[in-house]
Order: structure tokens, then sequence, then C-alpha cells
């Protein structure tokens, strides 16, 4: 007989059977549906008390908006949550059986004594009493209450999950049970049948054999992520796993040689960020050499020349133009002896001790050393209250002389006059970590678009008399402490120079 005429008679046998089969499996879906409808209404209690236990700790947060004043309405919301907090829990306790309500009894209790240590609480700030209102609520809310609510959710949801996974498993138990007796008997009219088994081989042949084919097909198009869907447990189910095994090797070695790829790239990158690193280094170790040598040969000089100067000048009562010509010597001897420590002091800075800092105290004792050239120029210094401010953990001589650059820089670019704007806040740094940022705003002329890049290199300079290390000098001060220095610009219209520095509670360990 031809091998389609058996498959043909095959499946004409089969045609019973399959009824049978039919029959059970559309039984049996209507009935396991009906267990998964009864596990999902038990279910929704679970759903029903963790609306009751969002609403709970939310309640529970409005007494640490209240208490850091980060939330003025928080007061308020934390009384008005009580009504929906009392509506949820009467709905939650409708869902629970007798033996259950022990659960509920404690839940309330805990509530009942959450929301009076709130009242507590919210009193004594009220009466200004603000420690012992934050320590109430770090001992009772914080230490006790709420952990002792959330050991109390876990045991609620343990037992919905107990409650829940019986019923559906005792369903369950009798969905098998019955499907083991249907199947005994289309097992025994298959055997009686005999001819079942051609049409079984035959599956087991043509599927496989075709979802193999498939498989190759798209392999063979270059989607080496396709998933080889072949189960046979005889020779085809054998050569579709290694098929599926050498599909596999060839799709790690294309993710290896992509990886390899990625790594030499990001160590191309990292070699050229490297060499560059090292010509900076040789670079200003060139600078400290000759900062030193300079600083040498030519202060003793420069020292001796204005000493002789000032003699001088003593000496010459009636001549005012020879006056005015040692006056100058001195005012250039003075100029020359800035710029050689302003060369010293970016060559080789000074040694980095970091201390918690106020940064308001820090601009305080700095402003009245600008008081006369903000006088002499007609600049006009605002400082914005900046008394919420965290402390840093800085150094304050380096941070101190990064904010005398900078304010020199500000006046320099105001000859004419202007204002000069000092302000601070907060902000999060990848939203968890704070950090402290201070904004010195000039009206000046701003700096060209095309130059806004190179204003921190060292030795870039676009005044006559400028050496080109004070913003060099404060970039490298503020990196040094843990922050960042940015710069904006818009020529005619002003400059902003942006300091971040981390705040001593998220940074303190990592800048020491």
């Amino acid at each position: 007989m031809r091998f389609q005429r058996k498959l043909l008679l095959g499946f004409a046998l089969m045609v019973v059977p399959v009824l049978l089969i039919s029959a059970e499996a559309i039984w049996n879906n209507r009935e396991e549906r009906a267990a998964l409808r009864a596990l999902g209404e038990s279910m929704a209690r679970t759903r029903t008390y963790a609306d009751l236990e969002t609403v709970l700790f939310r309640q529970s947060r409005q007494i640490w908006g209240f208490l850091t004043g980060t939330d003025h309405e928080a007061q308020a919301e934390f009384f008005r949550l009580e009504p929906e907090i009392e509506e949820r829990l009467r709905r939650w306790k409708l869902t629970l059986t007798l033996d259950e309500m022990d659960l509920a009894t404690d839940v309330e209790q805990l509530h009942t004594q959450m929301f009076d240590v709130g009242k507590r609480i919210i009193s004594l700030y009220q009466a200004e009493q603000r420690k012992a209102a934050l320590t109430l609520a770090n001992t009772e809310l914080k230490g006790r209450l709420l952990p002792a609510l959330s050991a109390k959710n876990k045991e609620v949801y343990g037992a919905a999950r107990a409650h829940s996974l019986q019923r559906a498993y005792a369903r369950l138990e009798a969905i098998l049970q019955t499907e083991q007796r249907l199947l005994s008997l289309v097992i025994l009219l298959s055997l009686v049948l005999g001819v079942a088994a051609s049409v079984l081989i035959s599956r087991g042949l043509a599927r496989p054999i075709h979802q193999l084919k498939a498989a190759m097909e798209v392999v063979g198009a270059g989607r080496l992520d396709h998933e080889v869907a072949v189960h046979s447990q005889d020779e085809i189910g054998e050569l579709a796993q290694a098929f599926a095994g050498m599909t596999e090797n060839l799709k790690r070695s294309h993710e290896s040689m992509a990886w390899l790829n990625h790594e030499l790239e990001a160590k191309i990158k990292k070699l050229e960020a490297t060499q560059t690193q090292l010509i900076q280094s040789e670079k200003l170790a060139s600078i400290g050499e000759m900062s030193a040598a300079v600083a040498h040969g030519l202060r003793n000089p420069l020292a001796s020349l204005r000493a002789a100067a000032q003699v001088a000048l003593r000496h010459v009562s009636d001549g005012p133009v020879a006056q005015a010509h040692l006056r100058m010597v001195i005012a250039e001897v003075d100029r020359l002896d800035r710029r050689i420590t302003h060369l010293l002091s970016f060559s080789r800075p000074g040694p980095f001790r970091p201390m918690p800092e106020q940064l308001p105290r820090l601009i305080e004792g700095l402003v009245p050393t600008f008081a006369g050239p903000l006088r002499d120029r007609g600049i006009r210094l605002e400082i914005d209250p900046m008394n919420d401010l965290p402390e840093v953990y800085i150094d304050p001589i380096q941070v101190e002389q990064a904010l005398s650059e900078i304010l020199s820089n500000a006046l320099d670019a105001m000859p004419e006059g202007g204002s000069v704007t000092i302000r601070g806040y907060r902000e999060p740094e990848h939203g968890t970590s704070e950090s402290v940022v201070l904004e010195i705003t000039d009206t000046g002329d701003g700096i060209a678009i095309p130059l806004l890049p190179s204003v921190c290199d060292p030795f870039f300079t676009t005044k006559a008399d400028g050496t080109g290390l004070g913003l060099a000098i404060a970039k490298r001060y503020v990196a040094q402490n843990g922050g960042h220095l940015d710069i904006t610009s818009a020529p005619g219209a002003g400059t902003t120079v942006r300091i971040t520095l981390p705040a001593v509670s998220s940074d303190r360990d990592r800048i020491a």
C-alpha cells in the first residue's frame, strides 16, 4: 500500500479518537477557565489590600513631607487620606473569611497607632518642638510602626496566596482526575484501532521535517537568532538539535566578534585619551620647570629693582616727572611679580586639604577683597540669599582662589560698569545624590562663540596683559574638589560661570 493511502486510512481510523480528544480538550478548557476565573476572584482581594497598603504608606510619607517642608499640602493631605483609608479597610474586610479577621484587626490597630503618632508629630512641630517631632517620627513611625506594617503586609499576602493556591489546587486536582479517566478511555480505543500508530509516525516525520526545513531557510538568510522549534524525540529531533547547536555557535561567534570590536574601539579611545593626558602632563612638567627657573631668575632682581625705586622715590621730592616714572617702575615690577605668582600657582598647585565648608561664608569672606575694584569701576554686586544650601566638602583655599579668578575676569569684562550676580541653589545629580550649584553672572561684553571652548585652556587669553591662566586654575581647582565648571556666554549680553560641587553627605568619602 502506498504511503499516501496508509496515511489516509490511518486518518480515517483516527477520526473517533480525535473527536473524543477534542471533546475532552474543550471540556478541560472550560473547567480550567472556570478555575482561573475563581483564582482571579480570589486574588482580587489581594489587589484590594494592595490599594489599602499604598494609601497607608502614602499617608505616612506626608509626615516626612510636613517635617522637611518640601510639601506645603502635606498636613492637609495627611488628614484627607483618613476617610479613604477607612473605606478601603472596610472593603478589604468584606473579602476576608472569619479565620482571617485577625489580620484585619492587626492592620486596623497599626493604622490607628500610625495616625495617632502622626497627629502627635504635627502637634509637636506646630508647637515649635521640631527636634522632638523629628525624634518621635524616627523612633515610633520609622523605627517601629512602618517595619511592623511591612511585616504584617507580608503575612497578609502570604495568607492570601495560601488561600488562593489551596482552592486552585483542589479545583485543578478534580479536573486532572476527570481528565485521567477520559484519557484512559481514549487510549483504550486507540489500542483497539491499532492503525493509530501509523498516523502518529507520519505526523512525527512530516511536521518536524517541515519545521526543520523552514528553520534552515530562515537561518540561511542570515537570521541566526531564529529558534529551531522542532521537539521530536527521534533522529529528526537529533538532527534539529545539532542544527540548533550549530546556529547557536555561529551566533556566539558573531557576538564575540562584535564584542571584541567594541572592546578594541574602547581601548583605542582610552589609549588616545591616555596619550593626550601624557602630552598634557609633559607640558605641565615643562611649565613647572620653566616657572621655577623664571621665579628664581627674576624675582630677586625684581625685588631689588622695586626696593631701589622706592628708595629713589623717597629722595626725589621736587621732581614730579621723576616721581611719576619711579611709580611706573614700581607698578610694572608688581605686575611682573603677579604674573610670576600666577604661573607658579598653575604649575605647582598647593596641597589639597578638604573640609566641610559653607559656600555663603566663603563668598562673604571673599567679597571685601573686591570692594575697591567694584567701587572704582561702578559695578554693582548682587548676592542672592543662600541660607538653605548644604555644606560641601572642599579645600576652602582652592575654591576661594577659583572664585577670585572668576570674579576678576568678570570685573575685567566690564570696564565701563555693570553688575555681577552670585546665586546658589541645590541640584539633584543622577536622581539620588545632591549637588550645590554656584552661578556667577556678569553683564559684560560676553565671549565670542568660537572662543568659548578654549577659554579654560592654559595660556589662552584675549587680553593684552593677561597670562591665560586664571580660568585654567579655576577649572583645575574645581575638578580637584570633585566638581565641574561650565561657562555659557552670549556676545553683548554677558557671561555665566556655573560651578557644581557635590554636597558633603553624598561625596565626602569619594573626595577624601
